[in-house]
């Protein structure tokens, strides 16, 4: 039976390491800076060379840059055989990588809707099924997956955004039954609206669209990046290690708020 008494253990991710798609910017930068601070090493992947570097330049020694493009499946391996020689097995993988289109339906190309879904989909597939054979050797592990209010809740204008990520739903679900026996543990998280670049572009010049937002949110405010991350660190760490399957909210009450 594993007991965990002792806070400064029960939280901590020292000795781990963590890989997080999409990790330069955004979430993905919030939830490695946070790991961090608990004592992981933590490698950033994207697309983005340039901003790898930045990101990785500001969170210090203990982060490390690895580009990847998550819809190339193919080079998965090949990204996970570098880790594990550069900086040994990972204990932890955050699928976070991902890509947004809004439209309308009528608006929406097939090539649309399939990008999205290889981004999301196809890409968490591929760093899963790659990174797990080292969590099994290791003795576990613990897959994130960030999915979103759209998992939940009905979104105007982006079918295929919501297809993905109610698809990391049934993913999570599968790979958790799966995968329990090994001691890899299969989590999400959907954010709610964190307070990003991303969300004051798309915020920008819409009030209407803001005060919707706060007026169905029950804290009626934005979280913040750390919100994520250090939910992220806590389904991470022995504190969570009997938490599997599970998605939790991050979105002060959104999903449930009248």
């Amino acid at each position: 039976m594993h007991r965990h008494n002792d806070p400064a253990t029960a939280f901590s991710l020292e000795g781990k390491l963590a890989i997080v798609t999409g990790g330069g910017t955004g979430l993905g930068f919030a939830m490695a800076s946070c790991f961090i601070a608990a004592g992981a090493r933590v490698v950033v992947t994207g697309r983005r060379t340039d901003i790898l570097e930045d990101a990785v330049s500001r969170l210090g020694e203990n982060a490390f840059a690895e580009p990847h493009d998550v819809t190339d499946g193919e080079e998965a391996s090949a990204l996970l055989e570098r880790i594990e020689k550069r900086h040994g097995a990972p204990a932890l993988l955050v699928n976070n990588a991902g890509t947004h289109v809004k439209k309308r339906l009528e608006d929406t190309s097939q090539q649309d809707f399939q990008s999205i879904l290889a981004t999301h989909l196809g890409g968490a597939f591929s760093m899963t099924r790659a990174a797990v054979p080292l969590m099994k050797q290791a003795g576990g592990g613990s897959v994130i997956f960030i999915a979103s209010m759209s998992s939940l809740i009905g979104m105007p204008q982006i079918v295929a955004y919501s297809a993905a990520k109610a698809g990391y739903l049934g993913m999570v679900r599968s790979l958790a039954s799966e995968l329990g026996p090994h001691q890899i543990r299969v989590n999400a998280i959907a954010p709610g609206w964190i307070e990003t670049p991303m969300l004051k572009k798309a915020l920008s010049g819409d009030p209407q669209r803001e005060q919707k937002i706060l007026s169905r949110t029950p804290q009626q405010r934005f979280g913040s990046p750390e919100d994520i991350g250090w939910c992220a660190v806590f389904l991470s760490s022995p504190a969570a290690s009997f938490i599997n399957g599970a998605v939790i909210p991050v979105d002060g009450g959104a999903s449930i708020g009248f």
